[in-house]
């Protein structure tokens, strides 16, 4: 069906776990009082960014996609849908996309989204990923966006709260990626992507997932020592990033299959994030400084 090729081409597992860390991100910032109705818009103004992208670089990739076993059946690839039809699919998505973001929430937010899109794109997709061994630091820039956008359409501020959201999902995009690196390693070796594991060994990957998820695990508890989110959230972020670093850490012993074992460590990283995207969501806390200037702000209006 035509519908379902334009439907794979966007990518849509990558689409729901944008969207996850997106509403996470904006209800993190609004501290239970929602407004449902810039919710919607910024979730779905988001992920229509994220599938043109997704479609776009489907059509930058499909020379890669072709010299990889997992990425051969994509659309492009096979004929089922044409590249010129990919492209302005992208094109009307991402035109529809910011439209609602501009339109509906607030310039910050929009511009946010726009970095992401540009970095995806434009810096990654065109240059980094073939060309550098950082094009993975690169890249987690873009994936590091969605709940900062969703956190930037609530509070139209780049404060603090949101600085530590990119840090942190950019620390966690790190060893996210290397570990699907390490199991795909034959498909990146032959498709000539010269991500880390091809280019300096499993064992230096291995080295850099376990400082990354160090880097990953302090960067969530900023989150609580800057009084924007409370103990159910502080529990849950040392508990799976504890568990996820003893995992990283099993891949040194000596009878260890590194496909198997990268496999684990990609699959907790999605729980890892998913879980504490929930948690930002429930145990958010507004920090004593905001309360201050909340409380300046009402004043004002007595």
């Amino acid at each position: 069906m035509k519908f379902k090729r334009y439907l794979q081409v966007t990518k849509p597992g990558i689409i729901f776990g944008n969207l996850i860390s997106a509403a996470g991100g904006f209800l993190l910032a609004a501290q239970g009082s929602v407004d449902w109705w810039l919710l919607a818009a910024t979730v779905i103004g988001l992920s229509l960014v994220v599938a043109s992208g997704c479609a776009i670089n489907n059509c930058i990739d499909q020379d890669i996609d072709a010299k990889m076993a997992r990425t051969q059946k994509r659309v492009l690839v096979t004929g089922a849908m044409s590249t010129k039809a990919a492209l302005a699919h992208g094109a009307v998505l991402g035109l529809a996309g910011f439209a609602l973001l501009w339109f509906c929430t607030n310039p910050l937010a929009t511009g946010c989204v726009l970095f992401g899109f540009v970095i995806y794109v434009g810096v990654y997709s065109l240059y980094m990923k073939r060309n550098s061994v950082y094009g993975t630091l690169v890249g987690s820039l873009s994936g590091a966006v969605p709940p900062v956008a969703g956190y930037c359409a609530v509070t139209g501020r780049f404060d603090m709260g949101a600085a530590i959201l990119l840090l942190m999902f950019s620390l966690w995009q790190m060893p996210h990626s290397y570990a699907i690196a390490i199991f795909r390693f034959k498909d990146y070796e032959a498709a000539g992507i010269p991500v880390l594991p091809v280019v300096k060994g499993i064992s230096a990957a291995k080295q850099q997932i376990v400082l990354y998820i160090l880097a990953f695990a302090a960067a969530t508890v900023m989150l609580v020592y800057g009084g924007y989110a409370g103990y159910g959230y502080l529990a849950v972020a040392v508990a799976t990033s504890l568990w996820w670093l003893k995992m990283a850490l099993s891949g040194y012993k000596r009878e260890t299959d590194d496909r198997a074992w990268a496999r684990q460590v990609f699959f907790f990283s999605i729980i890892t994030i998913t879980s504490l995207s929930v948690m930002m969501a429930v145990d958010g806390q507004t920090p004593p400084h905001s309360r201050v200037v909340m409380t300046a702000d009402a004043g004002m209006y007595r």
